[in-house]
């Protein structure tokens, strides 16, 4: 069979029967192969809403995404969404058509050098000549997009190379699972050292990032938990792993984290960090001049194990996956009857949780972002998944919103890009289709992929979207707010669009726009019990400032709980 051929019958032999893709000139082959093996295409609006729904998919299941896209510019557009998948560490395939191997390096008609336009952007780039096998190729790139530190592989496929003749041998996909299944554990030796060190504290802190964002890390560090009770905070790319209604989860840490947890990081002596980056967003690091705490340090990246080891010196630290670290751990805890002593911690946690809690203006005329949410939560369940856009909606759902289970808050984190929701939403659903998918955005970040609200319409998905429209970039204005005297350039977006309209253009069987608070509770209720496509639009207040915030610079003493969280302040 041809090379196009081998191409989807590897997707078959590794389980796929979806992806999502955008055809063109020079990827034809391959789209006609795989639509002749019979896995589902989804054609989005753009080359980089199929990858972000490829990043959907793979971030709201434990398999892989694949996007299969043309040449040029639809290379040019997959970058952000290959940029965003590389960021928070979620494996996914995208195909690239190309021009022929013969014409590389010239100034063909939609041709760009891939390699150069990924280098940073992705994982691994390949690109296939005649000399490669094919099926070897896109069988070790499925299961290297999941190995170590998970991230995108992107395959460019010259157009020649689809249509000439290749081997299928139909090798046994467990051979590339097993080439890149190295699990590391835990020694005796290793376990004993660990729980010296956390016997010795009195204010141990565990810090649970997007690493441990799985059914299987979750249940471990859950069960960890339930036998210790220690304070445990979490970053954007791990809310859901923890249960955030027990008494020991404090929340979200950060630059927009809730106060518990950024109040807690200020008190602990023993910072334990679990599949982590250590990115800018948390604002101040543990190991800086105000947070004096010793580390310990989990994850499953040796380089960034190593940054760590270098500049924050931690007294304790693992390179392999987490959950295998708690098995080991857990084991060790249970054989030797492991108890702690930090019950004067706890309640003092416990006491910022309930003396803390989160807040906004209730007598605002107009309606809060925050009260949406805090609506919304009330009818999570375990079959609800979230995605949302990238901006205030994004950390105020973080905030507001309990999901009970890991992979059911998806969000892009590291890069944050607009647009991110809908085509997420997309992926999601495929993944996951029994599940209720719940897309949070707002009117900026909708703006950026509206054409998938086409997408959600053709294919009759069952997607409910709900839209959080102040007219205006939240975010920015906020900072624009703070630093820049009021002077809100290029933020405001008074418009007399009736996005719900839109939606029902689009094929949505539910379409309703709430202006008055009074609609808000029937029209949500209305919202998440329609069937097929359903779209909510809220109108909310432009001037509703996220809270709490850390300035840029600052530490996490520096939080600004704002009017109606701040016990010092009479409002």
């Amino acid at each position: 069979m041809n090379n196009a051929d081998i191409l989807a019958k590897s997707l078959v032999d590794l389980g796929v029967d979806t992806i999502f893709g955008f055809s063109g000139a020079t990827i034809l082959p391959v789209f006609h192969a795989i639509a002749e093996h019979d896995i589902k295409i989804i054609v989005d609006a753009n080359e980089q809403s199929c990858a972000f729904a490829a990043g959907g998919y793979s971030r709201a299941s434990e398999r892989v995404g694949i996007a299969v896209v043309t040449s040029g510019p639809a290379i040019t557009n997959t970058l952000t969404a290959v940029a965003d998948a590389h960021a928070d560490s979620i494996p996914m395939l995208v195909f690239a058509g190309q021009v022929a191997q013969t014409r590389l390096g010239s100034d063909e008609f939609q041709h760009i050098n891939v390699k150069s336009v990924f280098a940073d952007a992705a994982k691994k780039v390949v690109l296939v000549s005649e000399l490669q096998n094919v099926e070897e190729v896109v069988k070790d790139a499925y299961y290297y997009a999941k190995s170590g530190k998970p991230g995108p592989v992107v395959i460019d496929f010259p157009f020649d190379i689809q249509q000439a003749d290749g081997d299928y041998q139909a090798i046994d996909p467990i051979r590339f699972r097993n080439k890149y299944d190295e699990e590391r554990h835990l020694g005796e030796n290793q376990c004993r050292q660990f729980y010296d060190l956390l016997k010795s504290k009195k204010r141990p802190l565990l810090y649970i990032g997007g690493g441990l964002n799985s059914e299987a890390a979750s249940n471990r560090i859950r069960a960890f938990n339930r036998r210790f009770g220690v304070p445990s905070i979490n970053s954007l790319m791990g809310k859901g792993v923890l249960n955030e209604k027990a008494d020991w989860a404090l929340g979200m840490l950060g630059m927009f984290g809730v106060p518990s947890a950024n109040l807690a990081i200020q008190k602990t002596d023993l910072f334990v960090a679990f599949g982590v980056r250590w990115d800018d967003r948390v604002s101040q690091k543990v190991g800086e001049s105000g947070l004096e705490a010793d580390i310990a340090y989990f994850d499953i990246n040796p380089k960034k194990v190593q940054e760590v080891r270098f500049s924050r010196e931690p007294k304790f630290s693992f390179i392999g996956k987490a959950e295998a670290a708690l098995d080991d751990l857990l084991n060790y805890a249970e054989k030797y009857d492991i108890r702690l002593d930090i019950g004067e911690w706890q309640k003092y946690t416990l006491q910022l949780k309930q003396d803390y809690p989160l807040n906004f203006n209730r007598q605002a005329p107009a309606i809060q972002q925050a009260e949406v949410l805090e609506l919304l939560s009330g009818y999570i369940t375990e079959n609800t998944k979230i995605t949302t856009g990238v901006g205030n909606h994004q950390m105020l759902s973080a905030q507001y919103l309990i999901t009970p289970s890991p992979k059911s808050f998806l969000t892009a984190g590291g890069f944050g890009p607009m647009g991110f929701s809908l085509p997420s939403a997309i992926g999601a659903h495929h993944a996951n289709p029994n599940t209720t998918i719940i897309a949070i955005d707002g009117d900026g970040s909708l703006l950026m992929n509206l054409g998938e609200l086409f997408t959600i319409g053709k294919y009759q998905l069952p997607i409910k979207v709900l839209m959080l429209n102040n007219h205006g970039d939240g975010m920015v204005r906020n900072i624009q707010h703070f630093q820049h005297n009021g002077n809100f350039v290029g933020t405001r977006k008074v418009t007399d669009v009736a996005f719900a309209n839109v939606a029902e253009e689009m094929g949505f069987v539910f379409h309703q726009t709430v202006r008055e608070r009074n609609q808000l509770k029937e029209a949500m209720e209305n919202l998440l019990s329609a069937s097929g496509p359903a779209f909510l639009e809220v109108m909310c207040d432009v001037d509703e400032i996220l809270y709490p915030r850390i300035p840029a610079g600052q530490g996490y003493d520096g939080m600004i709980l704002g009017p109606y969280m701040d016990k010092s302040d009479p409002k």
